[in-house]
């Protein structure tokens, strides 16, 4: 694994553009690094990164299997009592799931370890399944890269292909989010296509005007009646909204499922560890109140709350150095600890390894760089080639 620097693709903001890559500038700071690349080999894709990603989703996926019968387990990951049913019937009725991400540390010279499971809003899609994709064969074209490289990148098609596999062609399928937030909006739009290449018929619906009709049934602003929504909204605040109460009788089929409540929970990091201790993809962790637990992770850790996104009210302690996130109000519902795994640093950058899971297949990789040690929201991504 190499960061390499190179000269910019000189129509690059233009391809983009079209392409509807709209926010690869964000608040006036550089999103999208045309100026470098990271180089993998293809044993470092395979062995390194696809092959632990496939076994970590496979045992989330017993996780939830022992979490949805144990109340105690759902107390420990902060499911609201009254929606702990709601959770543990959309996985006992096989309640499909879309996508995730794996977030790893990793630098090519040892094992890739699990910082967290994006698994029910990941962003960063369109750009890792389709910018990055058009920057590599722009620059084969260009000779920057040699004709023999690659991608670790089927995401497009393996969502295509989940698609087609969901739902029968013609099908109506809703996708929602915030309506005046670009980046969510243009990541909606993706997905809104993706259905359309699989045959269905994509009906797009503000997430703030999805409403209830007199049957208790989910409805778009037109009354519409919602069979199978999208939703770029988080399970977490979802059951903990007003109309939660009518989500243990509605029959929407929801992307992600309810049973992503548990996996896109820092909660499973310590469950893992508990169950799997000494696995090599695997950190210490422990929740905040464990004091056993704690005992054994020593004075290099991070202190993560259950739910946070985008480095917020994260606080990374190395020995007597100490950083924190953004101060975005998490941390109510708890803390999780987790043994600190250093981020490889390239050039000054710290670079952090997605790894995307379609269905239970993992299909892509995305590498995002800050210029801390805490990955935050405007962290820019970088593309990547096999070499």
């Amino acid at each position: 694994m190499e960061r390499r620097t190179v000269a910019p693709r000189p129509d690059w903001r233009a391809t983009a553009e079209r392409m509807g890559f709209t926010f690869h500038h964000q608040d006036g700071q550089k999103y999208w690094e045309e100026e470098a690349w990271y180089a993998f080999s293809l044993d470092e894709v395979e062995q390194g990164i696809e092959g632990p990603s496939a076994e970590l989703h496979a045992l989330c996926r017993d996780l939830v299997d022992e979490v949805v019968g144990s109340d105690a387990l759902m107390h420990r990951l902060a499911i609201p009592d009254d929606m702990r049913d709601v959770v543990a019937a959309s996985w006992k009725a096989h309640a499909p799931s879309l996508y995730g991400r794996f977030d790893f540390a990793f630098d090519g010279s040892g094992p890739a370890k699990l910082l967290e499971y994006n698994a029910d809003t990941p962003t960063s899609i369109f750009e890792t399944a389709l910018f990055q994709w058009q920057w590599l064969e722009d620059r084969i074209a260009d000779g920057t890269l040699p004709a023999g490289a690659d991608q670790y990148n089927r995401l497009h098609d393996a969502l295509v292909e989940r698609f087609g596999a969901l739902f029968t062609r013609g099908s109506t399928v809703h996708f929602a989010s915030v309506d005046d937030h670009v980046e969510d909006r243009q990541t909606v739009r993706y997905l809104e296509d993706v259905a359309r290449q699989a045959g269905l018929d994509p009906a797009f619906v503000a997430i703030d005007r999805i409403g209830v009709d007199g049957d208790g049934a989910f409805v778009d602003g037109d009354d519409v009646l919602i069979a199978a929504l999208f939703k770029l909204y988080p399970w977490e605040d979802m059951l903990r909204e007003p109309y939660a109460k009518q989500l243990a009788a509605t029959k929407t089929l929801f992307l992600e499922p309810a049973w992503k409540a548990l996996l896109s929970n820092k909660g499973i990091l310590p469950l893992l560890w508990q169950r799997h201790k000494g696995h090599p993809n695997l950190l210490p962790a422990a929740f905040a109140d464990d004091a056993a637990a704690l005992a054994e992770i020593g004075d290099a850790y991070v202190r993560k709350p259950i739910f946070s996104r985008e480095g917020w009210d994260i606080e990374l302690v190395d020995g007597s150095t100490t950083a924190r996130g953004p101060d975005g109000g998490y941390g109510e519902e708890g803390h999780v600890v987790q043994a600190l795994a250093r981020l490889p640093v390239f050039d000054g950058n710290h670079a952090v390894v997605g790894s995307w899971i379609v269905g239970d297949e993992a299909v892509a990789l995305s590498v995002r760089e800050d210029d801390g040690p805490i990955t935050r929201d405007l962290a820019r991504f970088v593309p990547h080639a096999i070499v």
